[in-house]
């Protein structure tokens, strides 16, 4: 699951999603932040698909309620 930076969503609310909806602890989830916003994009986790289905929905519900446009995706890791 990939989070993609954009101009609008703040720092604090990437950090919030990452501890509350994958479960990182404080300073892991701000080094993930620090990708997103230097690097343009940081990858919040490596699930199973279903899974990984989930915690990119359930980031997008956080954020559209917030009213924030947060990009989220899921890639496949090859091999």
């Amino acid at each position: 699951v990939v989070l993609h930076n954009d101009n609008f969503t703040p720092m604090e609310f990437v950090v919030y999603v990452l501890q509350e909806i994958f479960h990182h602890p404080l300073e892991r989830a701000e080094r993930i932040m620090m990708s997103v916003h230097k690097d343009g994009m940081g990858i919040a986790g490596v699930y199973r698909l279903e899974i990984a289905e989930q915690k990119a929905y359930d980031t997008a519900e956080e954020a559209k309620e917030n009213q924030y446009p947060l990009k989220i995706t899921i890639e496949e890791i090859t091999q």
